[in-house]
């Protein structure tokens, strides 16, 4: 994630018959339009999918915590249950 230097949100599009793109994005609920001249189409892009990679990345680090997290709880409820089988075969003995 630190090695991406450049990050935007939204899309490029092209404009037909003009010498511009729209980079288009949603901010605050609304779609914002800018335009991009052809000269610097390939440098938005690049932020473009740096964002994307950025996500990518978050998205795989999440899914990892969440695995762990998830092993990790079901490791302690395992213990828990043998704990409770433990006790509950000891206090299933009864002595007259």
């Amino acid at each position: 994630m630190a090695e991406i230097e450049r990050m935007e949100r939204g899309k490029i599009c092209p404009m037909a018959g003009r010498p511009h793109y729209n980079h288009q994005t949603w901010q605050d609920g609304r779609n914002v339009v800018r335009y991009v001249p052809a000269q610097e189409v390939a440098l938005v892009q690049q932020a473009i999918d740096g964002y994307n990679r950025f996500r990518k990345l978050a998205e795989e680090y999440a899914d990892e915590i969440i695995r762990r997290t998830r092993e990790e709880r079901a490791k302690n409820k395992k213990r828990k249950n043998k704990a409770k089988l433990r006790k509950s075969r000891k206090s299933t003995i009864q002595y007259y």
